[in-house]
């Protein structure tokens, strides 16, 4: 079997979405001034609709497909974590790269609804594409992520002007294991990293006591096809599922174009170094929305 790398391909190539051709057919994707408002105000936006029916089935059947360690193109996976828990009984599915694998994780990046969305959530600025994330929480043993910032793992980026998109594959709820925030905690400026499996409240021993007061999470449920936007600082994590449901997610990470590289090791698994000080571009990192 011929493996194809679709990170070669900095286009749509399916029909699961139509990218509009004019301003006007882009008007029906741009938020209001009250979301963008919301999102500087608090560091998130949620319930913003992406997917519909038949596109969720696509993406559904492509997760289970991807998630077979023996899959073909397994090799192009930057991270691969069958299970990133350290407990057998607690298991959280966790990749990176799948948009280099198949059709629809591919062209979700070029989602007008999302890529209008990121836009305007990174001030107007172009939008380029940084990596992509798979979770998955089964029924009744799905494992936590912790309490952590998304900016913490990415200072290998610089200046930070980064965005994430988390959409559902299923219904989340607080019962299966759905996204928590902490509003307002991107002015807090950047925390140590956390083991992103690990402890819950492992980031709690970095807080400033007027941090611990001001730390009061709130649940985001989302109904599947709608997703939620945070700022880089945003604390979040989410609980494990003990629900007979499970918690199918994807999360499309993207910063501003301008963005340079921090260091001169690899950035992804697998993907050549780009030198301290130069652009963020290339093959795997292509733009979105110029």
């Amino acid at each position: 079997m011929t493996i194809r790398d679709l990170a070669e391909r900095h286009s749509l190539i399916s029909n699961l979405f139509d990218l509009p051709s004019t301003q006007e057919e882009w008007e029906p994707y741009k938020l209001n001034k009250d979301q963008v408002s919301h999102f500087n105000e608090y560091g998130f936006l949620s319930d913003i609709k992406l997917l519909d029916d038949k596109q969720i089935q696509q993406l559904q059947k492509e997760l289970d497909e991807i998630m077979d360690p023996l899959h073909p193109a397994h090799p192009l996976f930057y991270e691969f974590h069958s299970n990133e828990s350290k407990d057998e009984n607690s298991l959280l599915f966790h990749s990176l790269g799948h948009w280099r694998i198949t059709v629809g994780f591919h062209d979700v990046l070029w989602n007008p609804a999302f890529i209008m969305a990121a836009h305007q959530l990174l001030g107007n600025k172009s939008v380029r594409f940084w990596h992509d994330q798979l979770f998955y929480k089964p029924a009744e043993h799905g494992g936590v992520v912790a309490w952590h910032q998304d900016y913490s793992y990415w200072t290998r980026t610089v200046a930070m002007q980064h965005l994430t998109c988390w959409t559902g594959l299923d219904d989340a709820t607080t019962e299966n294991g759905c996204l928590y925030y902490v509003p307002k905690s991107h002015k807090w400026g950047l925390l140590d990293a956390p083991e992103l499996a690990g402890d819950m409240n492992g980031l709690l021993d970095y807080l400033s006591e007027e941090q611990k007061k001001e730390f009061n999470p709130v649940p985001i449920p989302l109904k599947k096809g709608y997703a939620t936007f945070h700022h880089p600082l945003m604390v979040h994590g989410s609980y494990e599922n003990k629900s007979k449901r499970p918690r199918r997610a994807f999360v499309l990470n993207v910063f501003a174009d301008g963005t340079v590289s921090n260091t001169n090791e690899e950035l992804l698994k697998g993907v050549p170094p780009i030198s301290k000080g130069q652009k963020m571009e290339g093959k795997f990192f292509p733009l979105l929305y110029p």
